[in-house]
This record gives structure tokens, C-alpha cells and sequence, in this order.
């Protein structure tokens, strides 16, 4: 399968469309209307479960999780007014860079 960011707008692009067209029993506008604060602890509590569901080693609930993960990041950046533009083109200028290994800061000697 070859991966695009086709879907990554899909799904941005559905949090917009909630937020400019709330939807009664919608998640993503029950996110949207209760703040960021709101959406900043879901995101914080996804990727704990992330975190666990790759501790445990089980492949299905990793992916569940990383999913949950980026939808909850997807609104945040609406709620940010971020554009998937901007992460996706810091995402591509990152993909070009390589061996610069020592740039990164060395802080966790156990991972």
C-alpha cells in the first residue's frame, strides 16, 4: 500500500467541516465546543494508551491507538487554526535532511 496524505486531509478536512457545520451528537464537535483544554487531555491520554498499546507489544491496539492519536492531534490543529499544510511541509523538509543523528538532543540514556 502506498502511503499519501490523502486520508490525513480526508480527516482534517471532516474536523473543519464539523467545526464550520456542528452536527448534533458529533465527537468532533462536542471536542471543538468544550476548548482546547478539552482536546489537550484527550491527546495527552491517547498517546499514554499509544505508549502502553506498544509496551504490550500487540499490533491491533497499537494501530487502534496511533489512529485515535492522530484523529485527537487532527483537532487540535483545527482548533489551533494550524494548517495540515504547514505539519505536512515540515514533515517533507524533515524527510530530506539526513545524518544529522548528532543534532539530537541525547537526554533519555535508557531508551
Amino acid at each position: 500500500m502506498e502511503m499519501n496524505d490523502s486520508i490525513l486531509r480526508a480527516l482534517y478536512n471532516t474536523v473543519i467541516e464539523r467545526r464550520d457545520n456542528p452536527q448534533e451528537g458529533s465527537y468532533t464537535c462536542y471536542l471543538l465546543d468544550k476548548g482546547m483544554d478539552k482536546i489537550l487531555k484527550k491527546v495527552g491520554e491517547e498517546a499514554a494508551e499509544t505508549i502502553i498499546a506498544a509496551k504490550n507489544g500487540a499490533a491491533e491496539e497499537l494501530t487502534g491507538e496511533i489512529a485515535d492519536l492522530i484523529y485527537h492531534l487532527m483537532v487540535m490543529m483545527v482548533s489551533a487554526d494550524l494548517p495540515l499544510e504547514a505539519v505536512l511541509a515540515e514533515l517533507d523538509k524533515r524527510s530530506l535532511k539526513t545524518g544529522n543523528l548528532k543534532t539530537f538532543h541525547n537526554t533519555d540514556h535508557n531508551s
